[in-house]
């Protein structure tokens, strides 16, 4: 059993490769090929365009008796997309491009029609002077003439330039010094124009800076003034005035109150509060009332006795659950419910 994928193949010793048959077939035989359109074409038919780069399932074959260079050239067969009508060209290997033969026309190709022109009129030129001496020599003065006309034409064009051109070179001149003198002027004020900015800001912040230390100074005279002030802000309040009460018990001393304790109120401090309790007199031993500014404190009667109210408005006497009574503290007119209150915080019941 052989090997499969072996490259070698065995002949046997009688082989002779002259006696294997060959297919003999057409030398324009067709080869169905897949291309595109190598330059834009219309169809004479329909007159559809047809751009380049189409893909197309082209028929090739190679052209009878034509060459190039021993180069075979081989003709395609295409159909046109909108009316099928057939549409051939060739290669032309002489200008490495493509030729159109029939059934549609190049487009885009006035530039290679020149180039063609061109390149005929030199081939038809070189094949006279190859055979005609006095045609080089007339060509050759024919091109010198042509050559001295142009430099000539060339030379009047100048002239009638120069002579309608208007401009001054000097004028132009002193229009770019002035133009640079007024640049420079600019730019000198420009700088002048930042320095004074700069300056009068200088002169703000200093300003500024000095008023700042004028505030520094007054704040440090308040702090000053602060520190030598009393710690407290009701301690400027504890100013006195002593008044003269007449009571029952007799002449009683009382700070005034100030403008603002008429309206709010007593502190309710015992030494302002003192002075407004007055002792009762007893109808077993009556005692001479004092003129003490501040007694010591409110004093209760024994049980059981009771005694006519004073004749002054500004005490009245309290009676007690025992019987026993006491005297409320005299009270100015002019005082408020609030030292009222701070008078009966202060009796015996409390201490």
């Amino acid at each position: 059993m052989s090997e499969r994928k072996v490259l070698n193949k065995y002949y046997p010793p009688d082989f002779d490769p002259s006696k294997i048959p060959k297919l003999k077939l057409p030398k324009d035989r067709q080869y169905v090929v897949r291309l595109m359109a190598p330059f834009n074409m219309r169809c004479k038919t329909c007159g559809e365009y047809i751009y380049k780069g189409k893909k197309f399932n082209a028929r090739k074959e190679t052209v009878q008796n034509e060459d190039y260079m021993g180069l075979p050239i081989f003709r395609f067969y295409i159909k046109c997309t909108r009316c099928l009508a057939e549409i051939t060209f060739k290669t032309d290997p002489e200008n490495t491009d493509y030729a159109m033969e029939h059934g549609a026309t190049r487009n885009f190709q006035a530039e290679k029609l020149l180039e063609e022109e061109e390149k005929k009129i030199v081939r038809d030129r070189e094949e006279e002077e190859l055979n005609n001496p006095m045609k080089v020599l007339e060509n050759r003065t024919r091109d010198s003439k042509m050559e001295m006309e142009v430099l000539e034409n060339l030379q009047e064009l100048k002239e009638l330039n120069q002579r309608q051109a208007t401009v001054d070179f000097e004028s132009m001149l002193g229009q770019y010094r002035d133009l640079e003198q007024l640049q420079r002027q600019r730019e000198v004020d420009e700088d002048e124009r930042e320095t004074k900015e700069m300056l009068d800001k200088a002169l703000v912040k200093r300003l500024r800076d000095s008023d700042s230390d004028s505030d520094q100074d007054e704040e440090m005279a308040r702090s000053a003034v602060k520190r030598l002030a009393p710690e407290k802000a009701t301690d400027i309040l504890t100013v006195e005035k002593s008044t003269d009460i007449q009571g029952p018990a007799g002449t009683v001393k009382r700070a005034q109150p100030e403008s603002w304790e008429r309206s709010v109120g007593g502190l309710g401090t015992k030494a302002a509060l003192g002075s407004l309790v007055v002792r009762r007199k007893t109808p077993a031993s009556v005692s001479k009332p004092s003129n003490s500014s501040t007694p010591s404190g409110p004093s209760t009667q024994q049980t059981g006795t009771k005694t006519p109210a004073p004749s002054s408005s500004n005490a009245q006497p309290a009676l007690l659950q025992n019987g026993s009574s006491v005297s409320k503290p005299l009270v100015p007119q002019n005082s408020s419910s609030l030292s009222l209150l701070g008078a009966y915080s202060d009796s015996d019941d409390s201490d």
